[in-house]
């Protein structure tokens, strides 16, 4: 089989996988994360407005009493939503369309990958994003890929997974996240589990320290490692929340990621200036805060002052309420 590598990011050596890169950006607010079976509500106020007031929308779920609300310019058509729930999402960005306008978002910087096998068509999506679940999807039927497997390196803080939007669309879908996690999955993953598509293979090394159910992904060749938020491109994940710890952080980069061999490329689910890929050997060298001494890293991470994440709860309800039916044990 002719080897071939594709990162829509970057391009890198060659290898046996395809890979696709994208950043995903996300709605910056909180999403509920119940289980919502009767018909939602819409109200509509925008006719009630004053003029050139912004359009106004007010969505109601009746189960969990939740109001989601749309906002938008009636000029520039920009608009932002307010509390979206997960089983009305479908429904707002119908909504969104309809009324011709263009939701405004703001990044968490984070990465989703997918990768696939070239004969079988079998594919892989890590780290996916409940808002740009629709996007995934257009790019694995254009290109005429079966998704095998979603999954997560870890349990979020910055972004909702898509994972349990993508089980209701594909069928057959699997999902995968650390038994360390604390959240529901088809399957619960541990240290040397090995997640196939087509001949290739994902290795699971668990990497805690920034939370409890980190894990890194490496190819089976070892030429890529999805690191998560464990390693970041010369940086890594904080330590102050979910369990985090800097010496476990430390421990775990050290020796799951920096025993790869030096060209291995990494990737992370993360990065905040626009950097899409390192090596281990960079990142052993020029990591400011990973080449420390122990207790040097200890001391950074413990003086951050970083402010708490938002969604590191609704991700574990989020996942146990579209996931509990269908867990499994690997």
């Amino acid at each position: 089989m002719s080897a071939a590598l594709l990162n829509r990011l970057k391009p890198a050596a060659s290898s046996a996988i395809r890979l696709w890169s994208c950043r995903a950006p996300v709605i910056d607010n909180r999403s509920a994360a119940l289980s919502h079976r009767r018909p939602p509500s819409v109200r509509f106020y925008s006719g009630l407005m004053e003029s050139g007031a912004p359009l106004f929308r007010q969505l109601f779920e009746s189960e969990s009493s939740t109001y989601t609300y749309l906002l938008a310019d009636t000029d520039t058509r920009e608009a932002v939503l307010i509390d979206p729930v997960l089983e009305t999402v479908e429904r707002d960005l119908k909504l969104i369309n309809e009324l011709g306008l263009k939701l405004k978002v703001a990044e968490s910087s984070t990465y989703t990958y997918l990768l696939a096998d070239t004969d079988t068509r079998e594919a892989v999506l890590i780290d996916p994003v409940l808002e740009t679940v629709e996007r995934d999807l257009k790019l694995i039927n254009e290109l005429g890929l079966k998704l095998k497997v979603a999954v997560n390196t870890h349990c979020h803080a910055d972004h909702i997974t898509g994972t349990g939007l993508l089980k209701k669309k594909v069928f057959g879908l699997k999902s995968c996240i650390s038994k360390h996690s604390g959240a529901a999955a088809d399957i619960q993953l541990s240290e040397g589990d090995r997640i196939t598509f087509g001949k290739h293979c994902l290795t699971v090394r668990e990497t805690p320290g920034h939370t409890d159910g980190c894990v890194t992904y490496v190819t089976g060749d070892q030429r890529m490692a999805f690191t998560g938020d464990a390693l970041l491109i010369r940086g890594c994940g904080r330590t102050d929340f979910q369990q985090g710890c800097p010496k476990r952080l430390y421990e775990s980069v050290h020796k799951k990621i920096f025993t790869l061999p030096g060209h291995c490329f990494i990737y992370p689910a993360h990065d905040y200036k626009g950097q899409t890929v390192s090596t281990v050997d960079e990142e052993n060298k020029f990591n400011p805060r990973l080449t420390k001494t122990l207790d040097e890293f200890v001391n950074i991470m413990n003086n951050l002052n970083l402010p708490k994440p938002k969604k590191i709860v609704c991700n574990k309800s989020l996942t146990a309420a579209a996931e509990r039916t269908h867990r499994v044990t690997l």
